[in-house]
């Protein structure tokens, strides 16, 4: 074993993780500090109630609700014999994606930004219909990646077993 791959495996044990990590994360909590001073400088008590605000909507609003969704989900799928969890998953991720993309850009996708057609001189009536073309290009994703996977499971042979050990 080289002087090299001592002091990695020595770092590795003492540290718990690769010698890149370290300066990795160094790297992301200065780039987050420097974030937060420049996002702090201009209001700190608006950008405060922001993230008060932001963590009890999510709390006592989304919780419940897309944790209601999932729970339906499964119960509806639970027909399918063992198969609602991962049936489930392919309905979470594209749910999951779409509503990303509706937080981060709803004020143009519902059309209350009205400063943005000022400021840019650009319309903003294209949005919804690339956020709802955008959400159907991702479940046509999912629901054809499903496929894929029942029709390949169905071809395998009953005595073999896939990568996952299944």
């Amino acid at each position: 074993m080289t002087r090299l791959a001592r002091l990695n495996r020595r770092f590795r044990d003492s540290y718990g993780a690769s010698p890149v990590h370290l300066p990795a994360m160094a790297g992301c909590f200065a780039l987050a500090a420097y974030a937060a001073i420049r996002l702090l400088a201009g209001r700190p008590v608006a950008v405060a109630a922001w993230f008060v605000g932001a963590a009890l909507v999510h709390d006592l609003l989304f919780v419940p609700l897309y944790s209601g969704a999932d729970l339906t989900a499964r119960r509806a799928l639970r027909r399918t014999g063992g198969r609602a969890r991962s049936y489930t998953n392919h309905l979470r991720v594209p749910v999951y994606l779409s509503c990303l993309l509706l937080l981060v850009w709803y004020p143009l996708i519902l059309d209350r930004s009205q400063p943005y057609r000022g400021d840019t001189a650009l319309s903003a009536d294209v949005f919804l219909g690339r956020w709802l073309l955008i959400t159907a290009a991702l479940f046509a994703a999912s629901a054809t990646h499903l496929g894929l996977r029942t029709l390949l499971k169905r071809r395998r042979p009953s005595g073999r077993r896939d990568r996952t050990g299944r």
